[in-house]
């Protein structure tokens, strides 16, 4: 059969067609959705969107919202069945989400990501800090302005006032990245790099390097970086991608829902501050001590079930 075919390929051949089949299918899914868009927006709402203006007005961003999902979806959520079908013929197992694990293990996930909050934001603001000698000043403005313009975007998409609009956001900066750049890094690229080096670790690490890289947000790389490790080793450890999956929708969802209750006047933004200046030393080493404490809890419990160390295919 021609799928088998695939199933041979080195890693180096895998990643180059993982990557062709990201792109092949983001572009399908955007040219699929702006021709279903047209009859509700017209053409014209359609390239007005393309433009920074489109991000004052509610249809233009409900446009960039509604191409987002698509994108994500297309870019995430469907090359990973595709490469698990061609790869292994097993969809379920290559990408180990025909497993699961045991509640607690769900609930020490999920606390672990609630309580590793404040180590992050002492890793952003140390990250933020970051400069380049006068000889790169180039660079380092462009990466300033490419930060800049995230943010801005980002707090545009965040911005809402209703309830409707806050499960929306959910939805599209929680659930789908939760599902998808999971099934696609850690599924996907981590086995990839794993078989490669023959070595978890430079597979979790390499990935989560990968993962931070593909945001394009330069003073927040080392946070997104160490958080693309902390799904890695969950997978590994507990062997089944619905953990990560649980771990990295909790994170996105905390942030969805803080900056939403920001917004509301509910809460300050000194809760973006947790572990960062000397006073929060005591919340930074609680943060980092209880996680590790969790983390070595879900891997002694699930020893039994995890992924082999070093894994080849």
């Amino acid at each position: 059969m021609l799928t088998t075919a695939f199933r041979g390929m080195n890693p180096l051949a895998q990643l180059m067609f993982a990557a062709f089949i990201m792109v092949a299918s983001v572009l399908i899914f955007v040219v699929v959705g702006t021709l279903a868009a047209i009859p509700f927006f017209g053409m014209a709402a359609i390239m007005s969107s393309l433009s920074a203006a489109s991000l004052e007005t509610p249809e233009g961003m409900a446009l960039l919202k509604y191409f987002q999902v698509m994108q994500s979806i297309g870019l995430f959520v469907v090359p990973p069945f595709i490469l698990a079908r061609l790869y292994d013929g097993h969809i379920g197992d290559y990408l180990k989400i025909n497993r699961s694990a045991s509640n607690r293990t769900f609930f020490l996930a999920a606390l672990s990501l609630l309580l590793v909050i404040p180590f992050i934001n002492f890793l952003g603001a140390v990250n933020s800090q970051m400069s380049f000698p006068e000889a790169f000043s180039g660079i380092e403005n462009w990466m300033r302005n490419m930060e800049d313009s995230a943010a801005a975007m980002v707090e545009k998409f965040m911005k809402v006032d209703h309830l409707s609009g806050l499960m929306f956001n959910i939805f599209m900066i929680a659930i789908i990245p939760a599902l998808g750049e999971e099934l696609m890094f850690r599924g996907v690229i981590q086995r990839i790099f794993t078989s490669w080096t023959r070595n978890y670790h430079w597979g979790i690490w390499i990935t989560a390097f990968l993962f931070s890289a593909m945001h394009l947000q330069f003073y927040g790389f080392l946070p997104r970086m160490v958080l693309g490790a902390m799904f890695g080793y969950l997978l590994v450890w507990t062997g089944t991608m619905w953990v990560p999956i649980l771990a990295h929708f909790v994170n996105n969802a905390v942030g969805v829902l803080g900056y939403y209750l920001i917004n509301q006047g509910v809460l300050t933004e000194d809760v973006e501050k947790w572990g960062t200046g000397t006073e929060q030393i005591p919340i930074l080493a609680f943060s980092f001590a209880s996680v590790g404490f969790l983390l070595f809890l879900i891997c002694r419990n699930q020893a039994q079930t995890k992924m082999p160390a070093n894994p080849v295919d």
